[in-house]
């Protein structure tokens, strides 16, 4: 099945690749992969401290994730898949598109603010010859309405 891969993190442009990558998986047949990443410089080593912080991280992406999995669910029709990966989070992305033969398609969103497009979109755009599928970006700041519009 081809699956539109995109990005779950604390910024505030994640909300509308995701629901681009939903409304576009509902609307042409694919499905979507939401990707995690825990970034190795969060976890402390050291005295199982290492394993609490995983956890706890862990738990703080599946109670995100099941925010956004409820909405697909309920209005694109989509069962969203949850993969969570530690380490860089441009590398884990890079990795993942690698991985996985069925992804089609990685939507990321452009930081909305004057300070560039956002890391993971500038490291996508220095790998984008040796990408196994196209990258599509969303503007951070699109509204609800012209995403709906558009795909």
């Amino acid at each position: 099945m081809r699956k539109f891969l995109v990005v779950l993190d604390d910024s505030k442009e994640c909300l509308n690749a995701i629901r681009y990558a939903a409304l576009r998986a509902a609307n042409t047949g694919g499905a979507v992969q939401v990707l995690a990443v825990i970034p190795a410089s969060e976890i402390q080593h050291g005295f199982g401290v290492a394993e609490v912080m995983r956890a706890e991280a862990r738990e703080r992406i599946e109670q995100q994730f099941e925010v956004f999995a409820k909405w697909m669910r309920d209005r694109p029709g989509v069962e969203p898949e949850l993969v969570v990966r530690e380490g860089d989070p441009g590398g884990e992305l890079i990795a993942q598109i690698s991985g996985d033969p069925e992804i089609a398609i990685v939507v990321l969103a452009a930081a909305s603010d004057s300070g560039g497009p956002g890391p993971l979109v500038t490291r996508l755009m220095r790998e984008m010859t040796t990408l196994p599928c196209p990258l599509t970006i969303v503007p951070g700041d699109i509204s609800r309405e012209r995403l709906e519009q558009i795909t």
